[in-house]
């Protein structure tokens, strides 16, 4: 059985990786306005990952919640299937088209909205459910965002030859 703890740790890490993974992707881009959108989105993960670190202390000082009873590993297994939430995952040295970056991006933010909106029905509390919808709404803005980027005219390059 999955612990709120595990949960929210999960949670925590895949904002963490979303925003080392962006800001390790600034290095590598030479596109000014691309830049702006990824370090926007960077800081959109510190703080969902700041937001889900003050839920676990605040569940940890309240009493027993429901939440963890009904979660199972064979539920989220389920539910989530392959999802890996990893970013390691991919070799970003080998992504030498800024397209096919942003569309890893995409995959991750999809991956990620996908993971939240496991988690709501299992969270009774309706400030918090109402939170996590709007996490869930920053995220798939940043879908937009970044698929907006990908749709503009602009001149697209990366630094690859420090690969």
């Amino acid at each position: 059985m999955f612990s709120i703890d595990e949960i929210l740790d999960l949670a925590i890490r895949i904002e963490q990786n979303g925003e080392a993974v962006y800001r390790d992707a600034i290095k590598e881009i030479s596109q000014p306005e691309l830049v702006s959108l990824l370090e926007w989105m960077a800081d959109e993960e510190v703080t969902h990952a700041r937001w889900f670190a003050e839920l676990k202390m605040k569940i940890a000082t309240s009493s027993a919640n429901p939440f963890v009873e009904e979660m199972s590993r064979a539920l989220f297994a389920d539910l989530l299937g392959e999802k890996s939430f990893s970013h390691q995952d991919v070799d970003f040295s080998q992504v030498d088209d800024l397209d096919e970056l942003i569309a890893i991006f995409i995959e991750f933010e999809r991956d990620t909205v996908i993971f939240y909106e496991t988690l709501q029905p299992f969270i009774e509390d309706e400030d918090t459910r109402e939170h996590l919808k709007k996490i869930i709404a920053e995220e798939n803005n940043h879908i937009t965002q970044l698929m907006e980027f990908t749709s503009s005219d602009a001149a697209f390059s990366l630094n690859v030859d420090d690969h």
